[in-house]
């Protein structure tokens, strides 16, 4: 039978909602995203409307134990969509079963200069190179503190400094963990955006093995302070390491006592593009959404036969089935953004329907 309350949710989303999205600014793709989390952190602050749009979005979902976290749901907001956590009390209200916030790098920073955002409309695509904008992980960890609980887990994804030097990379890194380890469920450790320099050689062996056995040691430090558990530590990998790369970090991270793999980050090639969106190929950055499809795919699915490791899913998830083939291929969650911004929060209850 035909669900004519979410039939109704998609048409007006992507008839009504997404063009008037896609005019602001005259389509400027940033203004568009920071209208809209304008709007997210709006409902957040209004308990009476949150409470009526989660009981409009509602989809019944079974909890999943992951990392030692239980997800409400298999269904949840990547990283990149909410840097700062502005609309961090409203995320599970729109269905999301756990919010991952970030990138945040240890000072706060601009990001690249803008134009920085591209619609690929005909491939629904999207090219960024944001640069790891951010107001800094003690911002970060000080508007966690003051939303208090939001009933769902929330990740922070945590990056290098861009003007920090890649051999100053692990202090880098410690500094925000050590900011955020008492307010996140977990950490994301973001090794594979292409949009900082340097950034991805710490993706090679032996400095990512330094990088997360320095992580791994500390958190379990602060958490021995605290009497806790140590908060679980995720590591998100490129989809354009090769199969013999993606062996060596399964390597590393194996040894390294991590909790998990977030696959996968944008990718630097331009596989899948349509005619259309050829003259935005050029644009420098990482490119998402339904041209990563299969790729994010392939990766989740050889990771997850090598490894016992928890994998978090994400790249290209347009539908419905696209969710669920990440779950055949091994992942335990799954997570959206440029899927979002195309399908609205139609997909998220279509995935939550479909991933129970």
């Amino acid at each position: 039978m035909v669900d004519l309350r979410a039939l109704a949710l998609d048409v007006g989303y992507r008839s009504l909602l997404r063009p008037a999205l896609f005019r602001i600014g005259s389509g400027d793709a940033e203004a568009a995203h920071l209208k809209t989390l304008q709007q997210v952190a709006r409902l957040g602050d209004q308990p009476r409307a949150l409470h009526a749009v989660q009981r409009l979005l509602h989809v019944p979902t079974s909890p999943v134990l992951v990392a030692g976290i239980e997800f409400p749901g298999r269904v949840g907001l990547a990283a990149g969509m909410d840097k700062d956590g502005v609309g961090v009390r409203a995320w599970g209200a729109l269905g999301f079963g756990h919010v991952e916030l970030g990138t945040v790098t240890a000072r706060a920073q601009p990001g690249n200069d803008a134009p920085r955002l591209f619609r690929l409309r005909e491939s629904r695509g999207v090219i960024n190179r944001m640069g790891f904008n951010n107001h800094g992980a003690a911002a970060l960890a000080d508007r966690l503190r003051a939303a208090g609980p939001v009933g769902v887990p929330v990740g922070v994804s945590v990056g290098k400094t861009k003007v920090t030097p890649v051999e100053e990379a692990v202090e880098d890194y410690l500094a925000s963990l050590r900011l955020l380890d008492e307010v996140a469920d977990y950490l994301a450790v973001n090794v594979s955006s292409p949009n900082t320099p340097g950034l991805r050689s710490l993706q090679d062996k032996e400095p990512l093995a330094e990088l997360l056995a320095e992580l791994v040691t500390t958190a379990g430090r602060l958490a021995r302070d605290r009497g806790v558990t140590p908060t679980p530590i995720f590591v998100k990998i490129a989809p354009d390491l090769t199969d013999g790369a993606l062996d060596d970090v399964l390597e590393v991270v194996q040894h390294a006592d991590v909790s998990g793999l977030i696959a996968t980050n944008t990718t630097v090639g331009r596989d899948g593009i349509a005619d259309g969106d050829l003259p935005l190929a050029d644009e420098t950055g990482g490119l998402s959404g339904a041209p990563l499809t299969r790729r994010a795919r392939y990766v989740v699915e050889r990771i997850a036969q090598r490894t016992k490791l928890p994998v978090i899913g994400v790249g290209g998830v347009m539908t419905a089935a696209d969710g669920t083939a990440l779950i055949d291929a091994g992942a335990s969650l799954v997570q959206v953004y440029t899927g979002y911004i195309y399908r609205g929060p139609a997909l998220v209850q279509e995935l939550n329907r479909s991933l129970g």
